[in-house]
């Protein structure tokens, strides 16, 4: 049975989200790069991933990589169906929201409500960005969510744990007595992210009395030559004692050829949009 689907990521972030400045001339904080073994200032064509293994490192090129076998699937299999309270909740991720999508929701309405009244889950697997992963297709309100799993083995073995206590049944009472003072439907949009509300209210405050710098003045200003060169960035030692022989011998006091002719920082490339996908044994095909 195929229920086609469109699948739309569920959450969104509501964190306020800072940049860092100098706190003398609020100019931006930019990191670079840096290669720890010339000094110099790397383009992102010029990086390869590598894993390290103790004494050992191994290093993989991009060209590597993108020869491995990669998962081309747009379905979102369903391969078990389980009781709703066996999924431990710490093993839960990302959550998407799946719209029916052609003439008929018929199909999409008759898997919803059997989840329902049967009090089950499914358990899927489904290929985001060619990595296969595991999931749980669940109800939510009138529409089926899709939420990753991680897989087992990325859950920790722990070696520690309470100690032995022996708990008497009038502590085992009060501590019931004092749930129940406290016990409620659980209703979420009564709490609130006092964290972010704080600062929210200190930035409208600041931008109400005007307490603010231009915008464009805190990338600066574009500098050339040996200027920008000692000012904005951190020069290699082997660069440092280059230049300062040739001041030495009365020779060149610009900036050497290799410096003059450094590639322009490149920019990191647009990440590839997720795939068209379907839903457990229902087709799908949304953005993440």
């Amino acid at each position: 049975m195929n229920v086609p689907v469109k699948l739309y990521g569920a959450t969104r972030s509501h964190d306020i989200s800072f940049h860092q400045v100098h706190d003398d001339d609020h100019g931006r904080i930019r990191y670079e790069r840096r290669c720890e073994v010339c000094g110099r200032e790397i383009d992102y064509e010029h990086i390869d991933k590598a894993y390290e293994d103790g004494d050992k490192t191994v290093v993989l090129s991009d060209e590597e990589l993108d020869a491995l076998p990669a998962e081309e699937n747009d379905e979102i299999d369903v391969v078990q169906f389980v009781p709703s309270d066996q999924v431990d909740p710490i093993l839960l991720g990302t959550s998407y929201f799946l719209e029916p999508v052609g003439r008929s929701s018929k199909a999409y309405v008759l898997l919803r409500r059997t989840l329902e009244e049967t009090e089950r889950t499914a358990i899927v697997t489904f290929t985001p960005r060619t990595k296969t992963r595991l999931g749980v297709l669940r109800v939510h309100e009138d529409l089926l969510a899709l939420q990753t799993l991680r897989w087992p083995t990325d859950l920790k073995d722990v070696d520690f744990g309470p100690s032995r206590s022996k708990v008497s049944a009038k502590e085992m009472e009060m501590s019931a007595a004092l749930v129940e003072q406290f016990s409620d439907d659980f209703h979420p949009e009564q709490f609130t992210d006092e964290y972010q509300a704080e600062p929210r209210r200190m930035l409208e405050a600041k931008l109400e009395e005007g307490d603010t710098v231009d915008t464009d003045a805190t990338f600066g200003k574009q500098s050339s030559g040996e200027d920008s060169e000692e000012g904005g960035k951190v020069i290699s030692l082997m660069d440092a004692l280059e230049r300062g022989v040739r001041r030495r011998r009365g020779g060149d006091t610009g900036a050497s050829d290799n410096e003059t002719s450094r590639a322009t920082k490149k920019s990191g490339g647009t990440k590839k949009s997720g795939g068209t996908k379907k839903s457990g044994g229902a087709k799908k095909s949304g953005e993440e």
